[in-house]
């Protein structure tokens, strides 16, 4: 559940940074596997649980010159999370997390976006995760653009959030160090 959510914010970070004169529209580049959205959270405050979800799809637009203009627009599959660990993949699947069977996908759409400084915004938006909306905020920074090798033009971002767990009716009990995860998001974006 928190992968979806870590997706979703990624692609709300692609939306900040500076670069092009004119508006364009990105799609993120997954099929290059040039995209992540990750996640970590606290496993019984002894360590770290690291996940990623591998299947998401969306795109962002951005203006340089008009930041706050911009958008973005991601969604997820839930049952793509990946801890390294399939037993514990199949329990995050289960209705006790994501519940997959009932909410395939997550979604994440930007409302708003504002600039923090050069090169870092705030991207606001609906997170729908295990079928409930909640606004979310995404700390996120431009990384670069340019042409690519193939004759294309790229832009790429980093982003994070905090979500707690019961914010989203994940009622299942990890103990007090593991009621929030992080979502740690890296994308590229191929200009259209």
């Amino acid at each position: 559940m928190l992968k979806k959510t870590l997706a979703a914010l990624v692609l709300g970070s692609a939306v900040l940074g500076g670069g092009q004169a004119l508006a364009a529209d990105y799609v993120i580049d997954t099929e290059g596997q040039h995209a992540f959205v990750n996640f970590k959270i606290s496993h019984l405050g002894y360590s770290w649980l690291y996940g990623s979800f591998k299947e998401f799809e969306g795109g962002f637009s951005y203006d340089e010159k008009n930041p706050e203009a911009s958008k973005v627009k991601v969604s997820l599959d839930t049952a793509s999370v990946d801890t390294n660990h399939a037993e514990r993949d199949k329990h995050i699947r289960s209705a006790d997390f994501l519940n997959v069977d009932k909410h395939p996908t997550a979604t994440f759409e930007s409302t708003a976006v504002k600039s923090t400084g050069e090169g870092t915004a705030d991207i606001s938006g609906n997170l729908t995760l295990n079928g409930v909306t909640k606004p979310v905020v995404i700390a996120a920074t431009f990384v670069g653009q340019g042409d690519d090798p193939w004759g294309g033009y790229r832009a790429g971002f980093s982003g994070s959030t905090k979500l707690k767990l019961k914010d989203f009716d994940i009622a299942k009990d990890l103990g007090p160090a593991s009621e929030e995860v992080e979502l740690i998001i890296s994308v590229e974006g191929v200009r259209q």
